[in-house]
């Protein structure tokens, strides 16, 4: 991915990574839940969709700097879908969307 410069899927790949979380909280994670003004956290403190359990977890140096790439390189801003839909970018990217990039 890093090759054929695809920054938003390395992010993405990076975070379900660390995070485990399952793909409709992954798809619904916002730019402020995973950084603090201009920089990556550490550390971020979600709620499941499915449950409403807080899940906290470690962001990696790597996902860090992935994240830090996209978000910089399309300006989303705090309130922006951490991954936006292609179609719609008022709305998150699909966790279909999101399963067929799995099986690319």
């Amino acid at each position: 991915m890093q090759i054929s410069d695809r920054v938003r899927d390395l992010a993405l790949f990076k975070v379900a990574i660390d995070s485990k979380l399952r793909s409709c909280d992954l798809v619904h994670l916002r730019v402020e839940d995973v950084m603090q003004g201009d920089q990556v956290r550490t550390r971020a403190l979600v709620s499941q969709r499915k449950t409403g359990a807080p899940v906290q977890f470690e962001i990696t140096e790597q996902a860090r700097a992935a994240v830090a790439a996209w978000v910089r390189g399309k300006a989303l801003q705090g309130s922006d879908w951490l991954f936006p839909s292609r179609v719609d970018k008022t709305k998150p990217m699909t966790t279909r969307q999101y399963g067929r990039l799995v099986d690319e």
